[in-house]
């Protein structure tokens, strides 16, 4: 035998076990769901999480609205900067800790044996609420997109185009929840091979969308209009406070920047996990950082006539502002809607890959607190399909209360600021329960793994959180004056409602047989 194969030979199971695997067990996991997933593909699940088009397009024109173009440019890269610290703030926690249980398994361990149970139970119930409703965020733009495509190839608004009703919108809806849905109960490396088409749909697509517009486009608008051009219509939103106006119209980058924790979500599936992990967080805020902003600055240099852009008789019946800029360039260029169709085709293909990964991360979320135990009738939410080796279940109930989200679409016309703040809020407020925790936790507790900030974890655990306040609070702010029923927020109402009844739940009973993550290895392990 060779000494080589001597080598081999002599590893022990452990020595050879997966870094991620190896460290899995130390927490007190067996490994359950396959470990196949390599960087690339947990990276593109996350950029397709997040998505280049996906965030911007559907609160483009409101945000403009608000307060012009230079608070919605220059917006981005505020919010950027600051995304950067809640990014490399998880990153650490990602390392130290690669479950698939992500946040509410983080918060649990990082806030100790007395507050653990109920940091996780926040946290656990705050993301599961985000990205449920993240599914139907996707799924109303994903909507709307295609609703526009639908009016451009019939003949437009103004050529009797054929726009579709409530009752239309909402089948489309349902129709887009339902096929996420049945795509994920297929094995998680159909979805990967999906997710690695849809990283090159948005990159290719990003790139061509970019560069190809304001060359299309008949004329463009000046540099100064673009970074310096502050104004606000308080004729349309009701709001004459400029500063407010400012908040408001930055709120389409809150929006767009989050979502890469659905690298985490996927670190039990994902070999070298404690690495990469960490890795696919932070390359996909910086891909989507730039791409976002050249996308910005690619629609807004392209606008052709500003008031004309919300005009309910224009030729996408006001209804959808990037679809009336594109419009206005291709036909303005070429004197027909095939190339406005053709892009906006490449938009939705982008809510479409979104959606189908919104749905993966929000059935591993109830897959590991239903393991933990910690929803209804958690038996059949945690089971395993012994074939495909997904949480089919979690997949299904994801999808059934998305639906039931989108059914007011029949009857209410702001749905879509409702689903929204619901999403964000519970989404990004998850981020802040592990941070905190790890901002305020002695040192000497903390096991750290292969990216580990030292000395400046507190400030920069301090900035992410105080952001993350300052994003869940801006959503829960009225959007539109005067306040009437067709035009008031209804998150805070929603959320207040929820959060209520998860509290109270938690008073009377959860908090007597809740423990956090329940651990699955029986053999003695040692503490961490």
């Amino acid at each position: 035998m060779s000494a080589q194969s001597r080598r081999s030979s002599d590893l022990s199971p452990a020595d050879a076990m997966d870094s991620g695997e190896k460290r899995l067990n130390e927490l007190g996991y067996k490994q359950e769901l396959r470990r196949e997933m390599t960087l690339f593909k947990t990276l593109a699940i996350s950029f397709s999480t997040m998505t280049l088009f996906t965030g911007i397009t559907p609160l483009y024109g409101s945000s403009l609205l608000y307060a012009g173009p230079a608070a919605l440019v220059w917006g981005w890269v505020v919010v950027s900067f600051f995304t950067w610290f809640v990014g490399i703030a998880m990153a650490e926690i990602c390392s130290s800790f690669p479950t698939t249980g992500s946040l509410y398994f983080w918060a649990a361990h990082l806030a100790g044996p007395v507050w653990g149970p109920f940091a996780s139970w926040c946290c656990a119930w705050l993301e599961t609420i985000g990205l449920i409703a993240g599914i139907g965020t996707q799924a109303y733009a994903g909507s709307q997109v295609l609703q526009s495509i639908i009016l451009l190839c019939t003949g437009t608004n103004k050529g009797g185009g054929y726009l579709a009703p409530r009752g239309v919108f909402l089948a489309m809806y349902v129709g887009l929840t339902i096929i996420w849905a049945t795509l994920n109960t297929f094995a998680l490396e159909v979805i990967a091979f999906i997710d690695i088409i849809s990283i090159w749909w948005q990159v290719i697509g990003g790139f061509v969308i970019v560069i190809m517009l304001p060359l299309v486009a008949l004329s463009t608008q000046s540099a100064s209009y673009v970074f310096s051009h502050f104004e606000t219509a308080p004729a349309s939103t009701g709001i004459n406070s400029k500063p407010y106006a400012v908040i408001l119209a930055v709120t389409v980058s809150q929006y767009s920047l989050y979502g890469y924790d659905a690298a985490a979500h996927l670190t039990e599936e994902t070999k070298g996990a404690d690495k990469n992990g960490p890795i696919a967080i932070l390359s996909s805020i910086g891909i989507i950082t730039i791409f976002g902003w050249a996308y910005i600055l690619a629609l807004t240099f392209s606008i052709q006539n500003f008031d004309y852009l919300y005009d309910t008789n224009n030729e996408t019946a006001g209804v959808f502002v990037p679809a009336q800029i594109l419009y206005d360039a291709f036909h303005g260029r070429y004197h027909n809607s095939t190339g406005a169709i053709i892009v906006l085709f490449i938009i939705w293909g982008s809510f479409f890959f979104g959606g189908l990964s919104i749905t993966t991360s929000a059935a591993r979320v109830v897959y590991a607190l239903s393991r933990d135990k910690g929803i209804p009738f958690s038996s059949i939410w945690r089971h395993i399909h012994p074939k495909h080796k997904v949480p089919a279940n979690a997949v299904w109930l994801c999808a059934a209360i998305c639906i039931l989200l989108g059914l007011p679409i029949l009857k209410v016309n702001v749905v879509f600021t409702a689903i929204t703040s619901i999403c964000t809020v519970g989404w990004v407020g998850g981020y802040a329960v592990p941070i905190f925790a790890r901002m305020i936790m002695p040192e000497k507790k903390f096991n750290p793994g292969p990216f580990y900030l030292g000395k400046a974890r507190r400030p920069v655990c301090l900035i992410a959180f105080l952001w993350i306040c300052y994003t869940c609070s801006v959503f829960l702010l009225p959007t539109l004056y005067p306040i009437k029923w067709d035009t008031f927020n209804y998150a805070p109402v929603a959320l207040g409602v929820c959060i209520t009844l998860i509290m109270l739940w938690w008073i009377v009973d959860a908090r007597k047989w809740f423990k956090g993550p329940v651990r699955n290895i029986d053999d003695q392990i040692e503490k961490v």
